[in-house]
């Protein structure tokens, strides 16, 4: 008989799909200390799919205490190998049931089923498989010093860590965040996206499946200020992890701050410029633009929303960038044509809604969209505004939907300065045929990452985060051991 923590679901295209809705501490799914639940909704159709159970102050109590009894009785104990073994493991078990948990992202999420197969999930294998290998190579040196003595650096697990993931990429974040965690021989207490939580809690039964021990991985659903918070304050956890906005990144630095001083690393919004040059291969710019902005809906940090054209060339670029985005499909998220499907939540559909508003009653040119698309549903159709300038609202503040702002240039000098007229500095594109002012305009522009000749592309190996509000501190890659590692000297004197 199934429990109150699991039930099973019929998918849009018929399927049944076993759902978890509790939350995932020491290895099993369990109830919240005050049995409450809350909805999450279809964002095709604006109905709740199921309810799941709610974590509150307490709840995060009973994870954490768990996860500290796990990391001091036994993953403190556990070798790199095996380790890798169990992640490597993991990601074998996603690979299997990559089809159901692609469909839960679509459901929960609304993004096309089509790309959350092909795209997302595929990723998440190759993140958590890429730190799989790290965990038997994480090593400090020795280091020569004067005198009769032998010094040698060890790299060490933190702790405890908490985890505060988004909405957007749900399977993708959790990646992010645990696979280097674990790499490391860290515990984790991490907090879903109360709106996506279905396909984590479905991964945190695979976390069981593939053998790791009680406590070492606990998943909780909840709300920011509750659940969130407590994660962000709490004495026990020695380091937290988010991704999300801007200002729910302040809060967390001041609750580590005011608690016990726990690391903190951030990955914040974004309001990306893409530089577009006349020598650039135009085709090739318009493709990778339109990826740039409309990939995921717009419903993405790193999104290309601020596109800056070289004069000669605007009025062609326009002319082809809006017929790409008249052609976008968007619809159900499981049609297999789909590129768009809704936005996440009736409050994301109202506030990208206000912000079309807001371009046009300050002045800018609505060339494409603006509105609603369909009769239920969050949908926004592909939105492209002209005759736009930096003080404007749409070009400073992080809109997070389907919606790019196009403004054209005559000077490297000026696009330049303009696409500094940010408080973000997540990411950046240029596109031109002459590598010598790509490099020149990269190494220029102030951002985390810098795409040439493309847009949005990212790897397992490659380190990923923002400079300015866009946060700090390095995810994916090498670097990202960083974050969940501390570094210990050991001093020898070989004279006694």
């Amino acid at each position: 008989m199934a429990s109150k923590c699991e039930e099973t679901i019929t998918l849009p295209d018929g399927r049944k799909v076993k759902i978890y809705t509790g939350l995932f501490i020491n290895n099993e799914f369990v109830d919240s200390v005050d049995r409450k639940r809350f909805e999450t909704i279809n964002p095709a159709t604006g109905q709740a799919i199921t309810s799941v159970i709610e974590a509150n102050e307490k709840d995060v109590d009973i994870a954490v205490e768990a996860a500290t009894k796990a990391f001091n009785e036994k993953w403190i104990n556990v070798d790199g190998q095996e380790r890798g073994r169990l992640i490597n493991k993991l990601a074998d078990l996603i690979e299997r049931d990559l089809d159901e948990l692609a469909a839960l992202e679509a459901l929960d999420n609304g993004k096309a089923y089509t790309i959350a197969k092909s795209d997302d999930l595929p990723f998440t294998v190759a993140v958590f498989r890429y730190f799989a290998g790290w965990c038997d190579k994480i090593h400090g040196k020795v280091i020569e010093t004067q005198g009769d003595k032998f010094c040698y650096t060890r790299h060490e697990p933190i702790g405890v860590c908490g985890a505060i993931i988004p909405w957007n990429y749900p399977l993708l974040m959790l990646a992010w965040k645990l696979a280097p965690a674990l790499a490391c021989g860290n515990t984790i207490v991490l907090k879903t996206s109360e709106l996506t939580p279905l396909s984590a809690l479905k991964v945190a039964a695979l976390f069981k499946e593939a053998g790791f021990p009680k406590g070492v991985v606990n998943i909780l659903s909840g709300f920011g200020p509750t659940a969130g918070a407590a994660i962000a304050s709490h004495m026990k956890i020695d380091k937290v992890a988010f991704t999300g906005s801007t200002a729910t990144g302040r809060s967390i630095m001041k609750a580590a701050a005011d608690s016990n001083l726990k690391k903190v690393s951030l990955e914040l919004g974004g309001k990306s410029p893409n530089i577009i040059l006349a020598d650039s291969d135009l085709e090739e710019a318009v493709k990778w633009s339109y990826q740039g902005i409309y990939q995921n809906h717009g419903q993405c940090c790193c999104a290309g929303s601020r596109v800056y054209v070289e004069e000669p060339i605007y009025d062609n670029f326009i002319e082809k960038f809006k017929t790409y985005a008249q052609n976008i499909k968007v619809g159900d998220p499981f049609h297999k044509d789909t590129f768009q499907g809704p936005q996440i939540s009736q409050r994301q559909f109202d506030r990208i809604m206000k912000y079309i508003e807001c371009g046009k009653k300050e002045g800018a040119t609505l060339l494409l969209g603006g509105k609603r698309h369909g009769d239920q549903g969050y949908y926004v159709s592909p939105t492209i505004f002209t005759d736009v300038n930096e003080n404007m609202t749409i070009m400073q503040e992080e809109i997070f939907g389907p919606v790019v702002a196009i403004a054209k240039f005559k000077t490297i000098d000026e696009v330049i300065e303009k696409a500094h007229l940010t408080k973000y500095g997540l990411a950046a594109a240029v596109f031109t045929k002459d590598i010598s002012r790509a490099i020149k305009i990269s190494n220029t522009l102030r951002a985390g990452t810098v795409w040439v000749n493309c847009y949005n592309v990212v790897n397992a190996n490659t380190p990923f985060g923002g400079f300015k509000e866009s946060g700090f501190g390095r995810e994916l890659g090498k670097y990202a051991l960083e974050l969940y590692s501390q570094v210990k000297t050991v001093q020898i004197n070989l004279e006694c």
